[in-house]
């Protein structure tokens, strides 16, 4: 396979993985919580739900790092999972307070993805004994 069809075939991996994961931590969760002690609201997702987004991410980057140029992967991953977070926020919120989220995890995701994806490429070509491309 030549290098222009494995890029093209991981990042269409990458990005379906990346939406997987937000569809399976995130997606189905809609709810507020209300303390009815203090009345305060919290939500909409668990932060066992978010630990959990965050980690299964952080492992997309790390094997999209290893194997893909981190030039591809960080940019792939921001764009799949803000899309796939904004679609839906925007759908829910009458307030239009999701376009400041959306930059958050634009923000945040681009941080992330970037810092573990180039991350694991150094790793891989110190293993290798030669500089990682």
């Amino acid at each position: 396979m030549n290098l222009t069809m494995r890029t093209l075939l991981g990042g269409l991996i990458v990005a379906a993985a990346t939406a997987g994961a937000w569809w399976a931590w995130l997606g189905w969760e809609t709810g507020y919580t209300v303390d009815p002690e203090t009345g305060a609201t919290s939500g909409p997702y668990a932060p066992w739900q978010v630990v959990g987004c965050v980690l299964t991410l952080a492992l997309i980057a790390a094997v999209g790092g290893w194997l893909l140029s981190p030039w591809v992967v960080a940019p792939v991953m921001t764009v799949a999972f803000t899309v796939t977070w904004a679609a839906h926020a925007a759908s829910i919120d009458d307030t239009g307070l999701w376009a400041v989220g959306a930059v958050l995890i634009l923000v945040g995701t681009a941080a992330g993805t970037t810092v573990v994806s180039v991350g694991a490429r150094l790793i891989r070509g110190r293993r290798s004994g030669r500089s990682p491309r």
